[in-house]
C-alpha cells in the first residue's frame, strides 16, 4: 500500500520559506520529503545565485520552487501530467504575492523531449525525480542531463531514485560524473552528480 501524501508541504528556505505547495494525489506523485530537500540545499548552498535550473518531472514543483526561493537565476519546472501541471501554476499564482528574483517558468511539456531539445551545457543544475515506477524515464533522463548540465559555477545533477536499485546502477549510467553527495531516507535513495570534468 502506497504511504498517504501530505497535502501541504513546505518550502523550507528563501524568500518563499514557510510557504505552502498543495499536494494532488496522483499516481506516481511523491513529492521529496522536507528532510531530503534540507540535506539537498545544505549540499547545494543557500543561495543559488547565478544558476540556470531545471525541474523535470516537477510533480508539486517542491524541488524548482525552493531552488527560486533561492535565488536562482533561471528555473524551468515541467509537467505533463495536466492536473500537475495545473497545481503548479496556482501553486505559483500564490506564491507571487512576493516574487522571487529569478525568471520561472512552468512548461506544459514532456520533460524528456524538452531535455533532448537543449544545447550542450546549458544549464547548471537539474532535478530528476521521476514516478519511479517508470525506470526507464530516469535512465533516459539522467543520460541527457550529463550532457546538458554544465556545473562549473556550482549545481551538478540531482536524482532521486527508488531503494530497489543501487547506488552503483545509477552511476554506471553517466561515466563522465561521480555521485559527490549520496542519502537514502526509506524507499528513496538520491545522489547529487558533480562532472569529473573539474
Amino acid at each position: 500500500m502506497r504511504p498517504e501524501l501530505p497535502k501541504k508541504i513546505r518550502i523550507i528556505g528563501g524568500v518563499w520559506r514557510s510557504r505552502l505547495l498543495t499536494v494532488l494525489d496522483l499516481p506516481g506523485l511523491r513529492p521529496s520529503t522536507d528532510r531530503v530537500r534540507e540535506t539537498l540545499f545544505n549540499w547545494l548552498g543557500q543561495d543559488l545565485a547565478g544558476l540556470s535550473c531545471l525541474d523535470l518531472f516537477a510533480g508539486t514543483g517542491a524541488l524548482g520552487f525552493e531552488a527560486a526561493s533561492r535565488h536562482a537565476n533561471s528555473v524551468t519546472l515541467l509537467e505533463r501530467e495536466k492536473r500537475a501541471y495545473a497545481s503548479l501554476l496556482a501553486n505559483f499564482a500564490l506564491l507571487q504575492s512576493s516574487p522571487a528574483p529569478g525568471a520561472v517558468k512552468i512548461l506544459h511539456r514532456d520533460s524528456l523531449e524538452f531535455l533532448r531539445q537543449q544545447a550542450d551545457r546549458s544549464s547548471n543544475l537539474i532535478f530528476i525525480d521521476p514516478p519511479f515506477q517508470e525506470e526507464g524515464l530516469l535512465n533516459q533522463a539522467l543520460t541527457e542531463a550529463a550532457r546538458v548540465c554544465d556545473d562549473s559555477a556550482g549545481g551538478g545533477i540531482y536524482v532521486e531514485f527508488p531503494a530497489s536499485r543501487s547506488r552503483e546502477q545509477i552511476e554506471a549510467l553517466v561515466p563522465d560524473w561521480h555521485c559527490g553527495k549520496y542519502l537514502e531516507a526509506g524507499q528513496v535513495k538520491a545522489c547529487l552528480f558533480r562532472s569529473r570534468r573539474g
